[in-house]
């Protein structure tokens, strides 16, 4: 008896259409939601076709950061710089935002789309360095954090200088989006905003400052924030050599 005609057998399953359809399913349902037997039924396979390409519960994980990172370094190669690019006045000074910091902005630009797009695997990205190797994590990954390093070597710095800066930059970044202004509406489709934010819920002599603060959570400007915040931490930083400038050129 011929194998009944499963878009397994006709070769259309594979690794990126698995994670794609993994990603779709946290981004509908949640991670509560992604199990092996859920993942089959969505791409109309049996689980065990699942296993051909990711091996487990856990490996499945990192393939959600795997196509998570993926679509950060596609945003990256197909967007350009929104700020000004490296120049010099007559005397030879540096005019504008640095290029290494630019660079940094742009990936902390592309970092945070992909993280509004596809929201709740978050929390997989933050966690699951926590629990696998450097060596070992997906390429994606390597190569984003291998870029930061070029950048920031190619800028002049020192090798400890350059990984104190990265450290500080991945913190951040993640810190701030984790703690985003999302995460303070209690019911979204109530439209007073008191409701909306579930301060009713909050007894106002008990917690008077997140009475009072949390609707400016929800109504902050995330592109000055990302900016203001970001310059605030390199500010922090030590400098560069001013005669090492980044060769300016995209990834």
């Amino acid at each position: 008896m011929d194998e009944p005609d499963t878009p397994e057998r006709r070769g259309r399953l594979s690794r990126p259409r698995v994670l794609a359809a993994a990603v779709a399913l946290v981004d509908r349902e949640g991670l509560t939601a992604l199990t092996m037997r859920r993942l089959a039924t969505d791409l109309g396979v049996e689980p065990m076709a699942i296993y051909r390409y990711t091996s487990s519960k856990e490996a499945l994980l990192d393939g959600l950061v795997e196509a998570f990172f993926s679509e950060v370094n596609d945003r990256l190669r197909t967007t350009a710089d929104t700020d000004a690019g490296p120049s010099r006045d007559p005397v030879g000074a540096p005019v504008g935002i640095l290029p290494w910091r630019a660079e940094l902005r742009r990936i902390a630009r592309a970092f945070a789309a992909v993280v509004h797009a596809h929201r709740e695997i978050l929390p997989v990205v933050a966690t699951r360095p926590l629990a696998v190797p450097v060596a070992r994590r997906p390429a994606p990954a390597l190569q984003l954090t291998e870029h930061i390093l070029a950048v920031l070597g190619r800028a002049g710095f020192d090798d400890a200088t350059a990984l104190t800066i990265y450290r500080a930059f991945v913190a951040w970044n993640l810190g701030r989006l984790l703690v985003d202004k999302r995460q303070v509406v209690d019911d979204p489709d109530e439209p007073d905003l008191l409701l909306r934010l579930g301060l009713h819920r909050l007894p106002a002599a008990e917690y008077p400052r997140l009475r009072a603060l949390v609707p400016k959570f929800a109504e902050y400007d995330e592109e000055q924030e990302l900016i203001a915040g970001l310059d605030s931490l390199l500010n922090r930083m030590p400098e560069p050599p001013l005669d090492s400038f980044y060769d300016g050129s995209a990834r």
